[in-house]
């Protein structure tokens, strides 16, 4: 979950690694480091607990010169986020430093063994032990006489010896105080993307810091290391020895991943989802065949018709898009689905039968939980498919096959744009699914006028934001909320409860509406908002009932409801209107006034709305 970076060639290698960690804080931020070698030959390290600003004033008075360096900005695993925690860490006598992104589960046994051979711990972190693991392997190797003509075997075979002995997952980047011209990147179970350009080569955990850099990469997969300096770069497969790398065209650019006229990412994410949702669709709409086309699927049309189950697996907000999933899919054809938390279905052993077919739900790809659960279905000889946004992620590499969100970079800890992504993909889907079974040709196309119109809509939705600002600093002092919702909207609730607590700390819990009465009815009193999500639908009479209900305890009630809806404005106390839509897409379009909400209420409680306290972007740990 944390951010690595690494530059070597021409140029003073802190611009870049400042400018790529503020671009990657969103992977965590509660410390932050650099380390460069010098044109003395000196290994130069400067790191901060605290945000990339506390690192940039410490290099202003301090500066960290050289051509070649890594940085690194943290979310915690192992030890506090202090100054000494803070990455990169130093090896052996400062011969090598480390940045690091994932878990080293044997690392106290190692860290035993190197202190009986003398080594002396700063830290309380995982990652000081593979660098003092790594200068222990590189004082094995034979001397170098000469050690351009020696071709970095030495450092190769003493980073591959210390890889050998770590459990764990691991992105790696690492820089030599005697080999000043060549820095080593190693991955396994945590991204690492080399960027490509004239006379230098960048290192990053995700594309968004070389965007506006090179428009050239190179996925790192797992087993693979990297040998860079600025005019080469080989890479080394653990089992296969050098092979050849292949370059891809990366796919966005510097304004995808600025903040433009916008005050926070999650702002700008929100307001992009008509855009988004549009990309989504972009080419997966057959007009003529009145139903949907995926080129990533890989299994063929005969082959998905004998599916006869899905499981939908995810973790947080893309589990609620899965949910969402679960009705649309058995809605439109009429299959069952089996939602499952990724966090347990790694470790359960449920039965299901030769005709399941899986999804693995995620917007970073790296998710570990489910990219486990994913390994695991796939071992026992399941087909296995992912909804993912990230091209080259881990999950992108390992599943059959899949579908691209094509939301582009999501740079806000609090995700938006996926999950209207996640839902719209899985709406598609249900219509595919429908029509190689029951759904008429009619049936197909009225869908997919619906689809077109969505953005439309989510347009319309984001019109309330004055509207819902308001009533955000109306209530934004209280503590505890409830989200309401029953069918399609009950995953809603659930997400827009989600939003709350993350970005403003705010207790909110998500229920169907008719379990409100089941128990969380004694939660309900003046200070404790009721959030009601009320479009027309078969449902809409029992949920106004519920309403009636909260109303009748004085409870405040705030309704999200359609268009010209005059009915639950005269009961409830606030009331967002939205575009009507069919039911199969409420969700969608619910979604956007709560997370303008919980925006809202965030920005007027103070809140760090893009970097929320102990949360990071892409939990690539159990």
């Amino acid at each position: 979950m944390c951010g690595i970076v690494g530059y070597v060639g021409p140029k003073e290698a802190a611009e870049f690694l400042i400018s790529g960690l503020r671009r990657l804080e969103y992977r965590g931020y509660d410390s932050s480091g650099v380390a460069t070698i010098s044109l003395e030959g000196r290994l130069v390290v400067a790191k901060t607990s605290g945000r990339i600003e506390r690192l940039e004033a410490r290099l202003a008075d301090s500066p960290a010169p050289g051509h070649i360096g890594i940085g690194h900005t943290r979310w915690a695993t192992h030890g506090a986020p202090t100054d000494g925690n803070a990455h990169p860490h130093v090896g052996g006598e400062n011969t090598l430093a480390v940045a690091h992104n994932g878990v080293i589960e044997n690392f106290q046994t190692l860290k035993s063994r190197l202190t009986a051979e003398g080594y002396q711990f700063q830290s309380a972190t995982d990652t000081e032990v593979i660098a003092h693991l790594i200068d222990s392997c590189l004082k094995r190797q034979p001397a170098v006489d000469d050690m351009a003509a020696a071709d970095y075997r030495p450092l190769v075979a003493a980073v591959q010896e210390a890889l050998a002995q770590l459990q764990g997952t691991y992105g790696l980047v690492i820089v030599f105080r005697d080999w000043p011209d060549v820095m080593i990147a190693a991955r396994l179970g945590s991204p690492l993307i080399v960027g490509v350009g004239p006379e230098e080569h960048y290192v990053a955990s995700d594309a968004s810091p070389l965007a506006g850099y090179t428009d050239k990469i190179v996925y790192l997969a797992d087993h693979e290391l990297a040998v860079l300096t600025c005019d080469s770069l080989r890479v080394i497969h653990r089992d296969q020895g050098h092979i050849r790398h292949n370059i891809h065209v990366l796919d966005i650019e510097a304004g995808d991943v600025d903040l433009g006229t916008y005050d926070h990412y999650m702002l700008k994410e929100i307001f992009e989802q008509p855009e988004t949702i549009r990309n989504a669709m972009r080419g997966r709409l057959d007009h003529d065949a009145a139903t949907a086309k995926f080129g990533g699927l890989t299994l063929t049309p005969r082959q998905l018709r004998r599916v006869e189950r899905f499981v939908l697996t995810a973790c947080g907000t893309s589990w609620h898009a899965a949910l969402v999933g679960e009705y649309q899919i058995e809605s439109l054809a009429r299959l069952p689905v089996e939602v499952e938390y990724a966090s347990e279905l790694r470790y359960r052993n449920p039965p299901l039968g030769n005709n399941t077919l899986l999804f693995g739900i995620t917007q970073s790809g790296e998710t570990a939980d489910t990219l486990a659960a994913l390994r695991e279905m796939k071992r026992k000889g399941h087909p296995v498919l992912a909804i993912n946004n990230v091209v080259g992620s881990s999950i992108a590499q390992e599943a059959d096959g899949g579908i691209y969100l094509r939301a582009g970079p999501e740079i806000g800890v609090a995700s938006t744009k996926a999950f209207t992504s996640q839902c719209t993909i899985l709406a598609m889907l249900a219509l595919y699914f429908g029509r190689l079974h029951h759904l008429s040709y009619h049936a197909g196309t009225r869908i997919i006028e619906e689809l077109m119109e969505l953005p439309d809509k989510v347009q319309g939705a984001l019109d309330t934001s004055d509207e819902v600002k308001r009533i955000a600093s109306k209530y934004a002092d209280c503590n505890n909320f409830l989200y309401l919702g029953r069918q399609f909207n009950f995953p809603t609730a659930l997400e827009g409860a989600l939003k709350l607590k993350e970005i403003s700390y705010i207790h909110a819990e998500g229920y169907p509406a008719a379990e409100m009465k089941h128990g969380p009815i004694a939660l309900v009193d003046g200070h404790t908002p009721s959030v009601f999500l009320l479009p027309h639908g078969p449902v809409y009479d029992k949920v106004m009932a519920n309403l009636q209900e909260i109303k009748a305890r004085r409870g405040p009630v705030i309704a999200v409801v359609c268009q010209g809806d005059t009915e639950a404005a005269a009961l409830a106390d606030d009331v967002i209107e939205v575009p009507a839509v069919e039911e199969f897409l409420q969700p969608i379009v619910s979604i956007i006034p709560l997370q303008l909400l919980s925006y809202h209420i965030a920005v007027a409680r103070g809140c760090d709305v893009d970097k929320p306290r102990n949360l990071a972007k892409s939990v690539t740990v159990e």
